[in-house]
């Protein structure tokens, strides 16, 4: 962030950081379950509650508060399985295992929480790894070495698994999204409404926050990391994640989940659309469309 020689910002960063900071506390207040799912209009004809999106190839898959949707025809969206569960947590792992948390569809019994979930053939078929009953990831990531990161919101810490079955509870935290280095072992970013913050212990404990304020965090390779802020503004990070560049405006408004499938590919979910990027966020096509809801979490 630049900074006068005297050491002040200038009065437009200062307030552009601020506006920043206030949306991500309000995403932050609002980071809770948004009620049932499966209660829209037509929820195999619009998108609303995006929570988590990932890839396998050229296959798009979106996590949202009605299940995991694909796209089809003219980029319509495609339900992926039988299960309609909210997933609030979602990622794409190095192996091609989707990793999901959140809560169970209205009627289809279990416990509130679904803790940690797994699918082996793209989201047709989950099964329960751990937590169930116990935990609501709002955040996943997964290491290289298949350590999973997972943000417990409603206990407000990080939880660390060498397996997805045995977890360590780790730093205690207010964040909306978690990030993992894909080249350096123990390398944690979190989004916070102070700016992102990062540990270099696996998350046992972060540094003060870096000052920029983003939403949401990828790292998609060791030399893609991308973050976007409250507005929808795309910044890519270096240097391990302790400064940040801007890079573009992401069409559509306010985001809702961003994920860096490699060095040049990126997908970003914003208040109208699904977006992808193949030039590291030069030019965005959108994907789907979105029918915004009240808030992305």
């Amino acid at each position: 962030m630049q900074t006068h020689p005297s050491g002040r910002r200038p009065a437009a960063t200062t307030t552009a950081a601020l506006t920043a900071a206030v949306a991500l506390a309000l995403a932050l207040t609002a980071c809770t379950s948004t009620g049932p799912a499966g209660t829209g209009a037509d929820s195999g004809a619009s998108l609303s509650h995006i929570h988590g999106l990932g890839a396998r190839g050229d296959t798009l898959y979106v996590a949202t508060h009605e299940g995991l949707r694909t796209a089809g025809a003219g980029g319509r969206p495609v339900p992926v399985g039988d299960r309609r569960d909210d997933f609030m947590g979602f990622t794409v792992t190095a192996s091609g295992t989707f990793l999901a948390s959140g809560h169970p569809a209205p009627g289809s019994g279990g416990p509130a929480d679904l803790g940690l979930i797994a699918s082996t053939d793209s989201g047709r078929s989950w099964q329960e790894k751990s937590l169930g009953g116990e935990v609501d990831f709002h955040s996943l990531d997964a290491a290289p070495d298949s350590t999973v990161y997972g943000y417990d919101s409603a206990n407000g810490l990080l939880r660390v698994s060498p397996d997805g079955v045995r977890w360590e509870e780790r730093a205690a935290l207010r964040a909306l999204d978690i990030a993992v280095s894909p080249a350096t072992a123990g390398t944690v970013l979190a989004t916070t409404e102070t700016g992102v913050v990062r540990s270099t212990d696996g998350g046992r404990s972060f540094a003060p926050a870096s000052g920029q304020v983003l939403a949401y965090v990828s790292w998609g390779a060791p030399d893609a990391l991308y973050g976007v802020d409250p507005s929808g503004v795309l910044f890519r990070g270096a240097n391990g994640g302790t400064s940040w560049t801007r890079v573009a405006s992401v069409p559509g408004g306010a985001p809702q989940a961003l994920t860096v499938v490699d060095a040049r590919r990126l997908l970003v979910a914003t208040q109208d659309g699904v977006y992808e990027s193949r030039d590291a966020g030069g030019r965005f096509e959108r994907r789907m469309a979105v029918t915004s809801g009240e808030d992305a979490h």
